[in-house]
């Protein structure tokens, strides 16, 4: 991309090879995922927040094969696979290419259960999801409400309170109902009436909420809850006023390596529902900005 815009202007282009600093690695791309965040900053929406640099190269997730070390990297040798979320402090060399370079506390192992393509759409909404469970001190025998438990940060949300030993209450539409129950959540239909729907299945209410879509769930949860302490949501950031957790996700490689671990462990999958070639990368971000995938979106590319 050579400037804002949509879909429309993201172009096919040479570019030069990565520079690779200490404590970097480059990373021979083989699949990369495809986030709504992606669109949003080629739109310029966080233009306010990050450093843009142009010719930009969109994408944050990543599955490849180190190709080079840089100085003072013993964690990883050429040939290692690897996943990582590459959001550097500067946005400018993203994961849409046949190479990157990444600083080594981005990265993780590719966990081996995983295809290249499941691997790549595991790092942002796997890593949002990881941070949001924690913030709000999930534990076993907890019972969790997590709103759009079907989509692609939810649905991930969901397998990572259940590996803790927690009871997991979803909302969704009644046609991923089927879907959430295969995850080990019991599933709610959203809209009016949510909260007595809940109640139903919980009459003490919630120990825990994860609001995964904005709207009026964190309003809704807070009625469910016992503490707003045990709130999170990554989408609406007014929950700071009422006392619980906006997320933001950070990298964390650690994060991501337990991730890989639930998954080699099979205790996590990672839902695809499409894989383009990069070429159609333009096409991809339409399919996402449509919203109506379950499951992740990933760009094939070696």
């Amino acid at each position: 991309m050579r400037r804002y815009g949509s879909a429309d202007v993201l172009e096919r282009a040479d570019i030069p090879d990565p520079k690779v600093a200490p404590g970097e690695v480059l990373v021979r791309v083989k699949a990369a995922g495809v986030n709504p965040v992606d669109w949003k900053l080629a739109a310029g929406h966080l233009d306010a927040l990050m450093e843009v640099r142009f010719p930009l190269v969109p994408g944050w997730d990543v599955a490849g094969v180190v190709e080079a070390v840089g100085f003072d990297v013993d964690e990883y040798a050429v040939g290692d696979e690897v996943v990582g979320y590459l959001r550097k402090d500067q946005i400018q060399s993203g994961a849409y290419a046949e190479l990157v370079s990444a600083h080594v506390r981005l990265l993780a192992p590719k966990p081996a259960a995983l295809s290249w393509e499941e691997a790549a759409a595991l790092p942002l909404a796997g890593l949002t999801a990881h941070q949001a469970v924690r913030r709000v001190g999930v534990t076993a025998g907890d019972t969790v409400l997590v709103h759009a438990a079907a989509g692609g940060v939810g649905s991930l949300g969901v397998q990572i309170a259940k590996a803790l030993g927690a009871r997991v209450i979803g909302t969704a539409s009644e046609a991923n109902h089927p879907f959430l129950r295969e995850l080990g959540a019991e599933p709610v239909t959203y809209g009016p009436g949510l909260v007595d729907r809940v109640r139903a299945l919980a009459p003490e209410g919630v120990d825990a909420a994860l609001d995964f879509i904005g709207g009026d769930a964190a309003d809704l949860s807070l009625r469910l809850l016992g503490s707003p302490r045990r709130l999170a949501s990554i989408v609406d950031d007014a929950v700071l006023a009422k006392g619980g957790h906006y997320v933001w996700v950070r990298p964390d490689s650690a994060g991501l390596a337990a991730l890989g671990a639930l998954a080699d462990a099979g205790r996590l999958r990672v839902p695809i529902a499409r894989v383009l070639p990069l070429a159609r990368a333009a096409e991809a971000w339409r399919l996402s900005q449509e919203g109506h995938t379950r499951g992740k979106i990933v760009l094939r590319v070696g």
